[in-house]
């Protein structure tokens, strides 16, 4: 049964034209349409010229994003000894070691980014049947497994966010509030872009960049010039 499109998005999306907008315009027009009653985040949704199903064409990475993401993240670490009161000392929600695996895999998901050391992954290990398909397992590549966790807890609160191509190729992203100036969230659209860029799989062949849209949580989808985006330069958005 199709789902039932309120009267409210239907508005919205008659604001919309079935074109691909200038980065600027696409913006203005996701503030305009992000009438929710909630503070609405603003979200990214990028497909690529990739297969994830290869492994050279896989796409997992971390974005510091330079105006932060406009929420409070809440961190969870899992570590041994003096590294659990490390990270609590450096502004982890919450921190420790078997106790807290023992937590999450009955279900506890109070935290939105979870960091752990090298030396527990062993025991980590076993909650990715749970953590995978929420995008939570700590890894590497992440930058969500490390010793240096003041600098990692430190980032992550700033705005820097780890995000994958999903089995399709599309990366969704938020990258801001919609109550966010044109600006800022221009300039962490376009950080996220040169990350996509640097990160480019190894085995992506023929066209990389497929088409990028933006929209409000709970507004109509909007599409931005592919090339307009990668060929903007940072000190236009001054």
């Amino acid at each position: 049964m199709p789902k039932k499109v309120s009267r409210r998005l239907n508005e919205l999306r008659k604001k919309v034209e079935e074109r691909a907008y200038e980065p600027k315009e696409a913006l203005q027009l996701l503030k305009d349409t992000a009438t929710a009653k909630f503070p609405e985040a603003a979200e990214a949704h990028i497909r690529l010229g990739i297969d994830p199903k290869y492994t050279d064409q896989q796409l997992r990475t971390t974005v510091a994003l330079p105006k932060g993401t406009g929420q409070t993240v809440r961190i969870a670490v899992i570590a041994k000894g003096e590294k659990v009161n490390e990270a609590l000392d450096a502004g982890a929600e919450l921190a420790g070691s078997e106790e807290l695996i023992d937590e999450i895999s009955k279900g506890m998901m109070d935290f939105d980014t979870l960091i752990a050391t090298p030396d527990v992954m062993p025991q980590v290990a076993k909650l990715g049947r749970l953590l995978g398909p929420r995008g939570l397992m700590p890894s590497p590549k992440g930058g969500t497994v490390t010793f240096d966790l003041a600098q990692a807890i430190e980032e992550f609160k700033a705005g820097k966010l780890e995000f994958r191509a999903d089995r399709t190729g599309i990366v969704h992203v938020m990258f801001g509030k919609a109550s966010f100036s044109v600006e800022d969230l221009l300039e962490n659209l376009k950080a996220l872009q040169e990350c996509i860029d640097r990160n480019r799989p190894s085995g992506a062949k023929g066209r990389y960049w497929r088409s990028v849209f933006v929209s409000a949580t709970m507004g109509p989808s909007i599409e931005i010039e592919t090339n307009a985006l990668r060929d903007l330069k940072l000190t236009e958005l001054a």
